[in-house]
């Protein structure tokens, strides 16, 4: 027999034919079964059978415990922490704050930028960074990619819906919030944002209509004017003054000639619009209760460039830090606390904008609000928590960009935005007030307010024929090599954060964004009070079905 037909255990001795076959024995042995014998091998005996048996009987088994576990997941999504959910038992404080559009990219971003621009070590983080508890899936129930009506319902109710729905269920049905919950259970309630008041985020707190685009509607429903539960929100703190001011007036964007400013002070609310009122309340410390303070007309500018205005607009760590004072001094006789929403609003219109320098701006912005959060919960003797996440994430962006076919380097050039001095919407607004065309000689010495000095003809004759924000902030964005996907949303999970992961540990992990508004409600102990509110709403609402009136976007339109 040739040698590479020889058994692999044999030796490598010459054997005769009845020493080829032994040897072929002893290894069909040893990679079986060392005990059976030759003839057993060609005639399995009782326990050959047996285990055979056993082996099916126990692989069917495994099977059905497989099936059984997959329906068990299915019917139970989030798979449990093994943690039980914290309820305080006295009186409590809860801050829900809302970056409007960041996702992850959005940190990685700003994180950089500001090592870059202070000179810091690649150890030192934002103050989100290190309270980073967790992530929320987004999507709305009749999409993946939510808008931020739908993804402040699931925040605010707990329960999914529609885009566009402001506290409406697919149905039609209002649902019950958190906010009109901890109102009815003696909570004072508060509202703070850099956007319009009306605009989808804080107006699922507090209203309910059809579509988002009703902020005729929702004004009047936020001063409990037409809101069926009448007065719910304490404090509200931001822009959008256009919907509260009669069409008669100059700055006014309301379909009608109801003064809802008027109706406010009517009802007992203080009402102030300039920088001057909102000084004199003296951080809340000489705020008086119910307080509608209005800003802007629209929204509030970008902190980029709200920076070199703000003799004129407070920023949004001003805002919080007033509300929080104001909200204490007000339940400081009073067993229960108060429930508090600080929006970020605007990290998602830089997002639309495809705009990298004033996204970081306005992430820092809210960094730097959310640090003064945890002050004040260190500082108060009264039990609290703060927990942030978002509605969804904006632009796809992307911290790295190819910007031709060759392979691309792994860099991105934080530099870049560290020379832009205004808001890619700033520059474009002030290009679009000057007759046009606009000479490119003038539009060449405006970049360079946005660190561009080296735009190439083509480019500023393409910003002479299209002044828009979207083709400025490319100019910026390219050069910085960051990239974006779109100018709307995406489908991205987003980040969970908390003051205290041991209040707030039922949204350790990835979950639900309806999760979140579950825990709101949990931590105040509302489960309750909010099925109570959402039948009250039902009979005297009934289907809300496009009722509202002044159906216009205002300002960018962005949802």
């Amino acid at each position: 027999m040739a040698p590479s037909d020889r058994p692999l255990l044999a030796g490598s001795r010459t054997a005769s034919e009845n020493e080829e076959e032994r040897e072929a024995t002893e290894e069909d042995a040893l990679l079986t079964n060392p005990w059976r014998s030759a003839q057993d091998n060609r005639h399995p005996g009782w326990w050959h059978w047996f285990v055979l048996g056993w082996a099916f009987l126990a692989t069917i088994a495994v099977l059905v415990l497989a099936v059984l576990y997959q329906h068990t997941q299915s019917a139970s999504p989030k798979p449990s922490n093994n943690l039980e959910p914290y309820r305080p038992s006295g009186k409590r404080n809860l801050i829900f704050m809302v970056t409007d559009g960041m996702g992850p990219a959005s940190l990685s971003l700003t994180r950089s930028y500001r090592q870059y621009t202070e000179g810091l070590p690649i150890n030192d983080i934002l103050t989100l960074d290190e309270h980073l508890i967790g992530s929320s899936r987004t999507r709305s129930s009749s999409s993946l990619v939510t808008d931020s009506a739908a993804g402040a319902t699931a925040f605010s109710c707990g329960k999914k819906s529609y885009n566009g729905a402001i506290s409406v269920l697919p149905n039609g049905d209002p649902c019950g919030t958190v906010l009109e919950a901890a109102k009815r259970a003696g909570y004072m309630t508060g509202l703070v944002v850099t956007t319009r008041i009306t605009d989808a985020t804080p107006a699922t707190f507090a209203s309910h209509v059809h579509v988002r685009e009703e902020e005729d509607s929702i004004a009047r429903q936020l001063i409990g004017d037409t809101h069926p539960l009448g007065h719910v929100v304490d404090l509200m703190l931001g822009g959008g003054r256009c919907f509260f001011l009669p069409n008669s007036t100059s700055s006014s964007c309301r379909s009608d000639d109801v003064d809802v400013t008027a109706t406010a002070q009517d009802q007992g609310y203080s009402y102030i619009s300039t920088r001057e009122e909102f000084d004199a309340l003296e951080t809340g410390n000489a705020a008086k209760l119910p307080l509608l303070g209005l800003f802007a007309d629209t929204d509030i500018p970008f902190e980029i460039d709200r920076r070199t205005a703000s003799e004129i607009y407070p920023s949004l760590d001003e805002m919080a830090r007033t509300a929080l004072n104001a909200l204490s001094i007000a339940t400081q006789n009073s067993d229960k606390g108060f429930f508090l929403l600080i929006e970020g609003s605007r990290i998602d219109h830089a997002g639309h904008e495809n705009d990298p320098a004033a996204q970081v701006h306005e992430v820092l912005a809210f960094d730097k609000t959310f640090t003064s959060v945890l002050e004040y919960l260190d500082k108060s003797n009264i039990e609290g928590v703060a927990v942030s996440t978002s509605d969804h994430e904006t632009g796809g962006l992307s911290v790295a960009r190819q910007l031709h076919r060759d392979y691309p380097d792994y860099l991105w050039h934080p530099k870049i935005l560290a020379k832009a001095q205004h808001s890619a919407t700033a520059t474009a607004h002030h290009l679009q007030s000057l007759p046009q065309p606009v000479n490119t000689t003038y539009i060449a010495d405006l970049l360079s307010s946005l660190g561009i000095d080296d735009a190439s003809p083509s480019e500023l004759e393409t910003i002479q024929s299209f002044p828009h924000t979207y083709t400025i902030a490319d100019l910026i964005s390219r050069r910085a090599q960051v990239g974006w996907s779109t100018h709307g949303h995406s489908a991205v999970d987003v980040n969970v954060y908390a003051s205290d992961i041991s209040q707030a540990r039922e949204l350790v992990g990835n979950n639900e964004n309806t999760d979140i508004g579950k825990f709101l409600r949990g931590y105040l102990g509302l489960e309750q009070e909010v099925e109570d509110v959402e039948r009250e709403l039902g009979d005297k609402m009934g289907k809300v079905l496009g009722k509202g009136a002044g159906k216009r976007r205002v300002g960018d339109g962005y949802h």
